[in-house]
């Protein structure tokens, strides 16, 4: 018979008979059923580990704003110094119903104004640049208030994925994207970046963005005009992907009730998405951390 088994039988009678007695019958030493009862009240390794590991992704996650799914959760702790395996984590926030946010599908505000003369597509769906300030990318979107509809545009630096300019309007006329332009070139200035010539601005073919007032704009700038084809969202992937996670990460409580509410919430997410959140495309850092690092490298060299 087992020590399990010898154990099992005295946990039956120990009210009785006692511990000793009963060991002395059962021909074990009572410091064997002391060892065996030991290991079975101290939780297993494993279960410590995971105790601890899910502190810390609960950790994360909450800091995130509940945004961060198993990928981001992973880069966050490894930067914190945390040595876990992603699959690890994957289990936990699975078995815990811990789960970032999900995208929903984005509704198309493009009209392209057949009539207008565009610019030559020069990105041609390459959505890289070696520096800040040589491609943008441009697009707007809409989400529903109590008020009524707000669009709201992002220009974003290829580079970094840094959002270096964005505006919130109950209109979605051409003063949308150009207001948009004006404060990422003020961005760029403000920050001791200005724009130099080699710059190319790349959007989707939306009479806002082919009108003579942007046009006009850029080439005041010295900026280069890029558009995409019509209809044919790959072309402008990465500006609809940044729009995408803008669409998912906010409003999950129900719809905003004015336009200067989704303008509060607009400012506070570009702040959390430039300095907070962790892109892949940038090793796993944010954007504005990324973009830092670029510039101390250049002056140490």
């Amino acid at each position: 018979m087992s020590d399990t088994s010898h154990l099992n039988r005295r946990q039956l009678h120990r009210g009785v008979f006692g511990v000793e007695p009963i060991c002395r019958v059962l021909q074990i030493a009572p410091s064997t059923y002391y060892a065996v009862k030991g290991r079975q009240a101290q939780p297993p390794e494993r279960a410590l580990r995971d105790a601890e590991l899910l502190a810390q992704i609960r950790r994360v996650h909450e800091a995130s704003g509940a945004l961060y799914g198993a990928r981001k959760v992973w880069w966050q702790l490894r930067r914190d110094g945390i040595d876990a395996a992603r699959c690890s984590i994957e289990r936990l926030m699975g078995k815990h119903g811990i789960e970032g946010v999900v995208r929903g599908k984005k509704r198309r505000t493009t009209t392209a104004d057949e009539r207008a003369l565009r610019p030559a597509d020069l990105v041609d769906r390459d959505f890289t640049a070696p520096a800040p300030n040589r491609l943008w990318v441009a697009d707007f979107t809409y989400v529903m208030t109590w008020s009524g509809v707000v669009y709201v545009a992002f220009v974003i630096d290829v580079f970094s994925r840094r959002i270096v300019g964005w505006k919130a309007d109950s209109s979605m006329k051409t003063d949308l994207v150009l207001d948009t332009l004006e404060m990422a070139l003020w961005t760029r200035d403000h920050d001791g970046l200005p724009v130099a010539g080699g710059l190319v601005h790349h959007t989707d073919a939306g009479s806002q963005y082919t009108s003579f007032a942007f046009t006009s704009r850029l080439i005041d700038a010295g900026v280069d005009a890029s558009v995409g084809t019509v209809g044919d969202g790959y072309d402008n992937a990465l500006a609809e992907s940044t729009i995408g996670l803008f669409k998912a990460e906010n409003n999950r409580d129900g719809p905003w009730k004015t336009l200067a509410d989704v303008e509060l919430a607009t400012l506070e997410w570009v702040d959390r998405y430039n300095h907070q959140r962790l892109h892949s495309a940038c090793d796993r850092r944010p954007p504005v951390e990324f973009e830092d690092l670029h510039r101390h490298s250049l002056q140490t060299q």
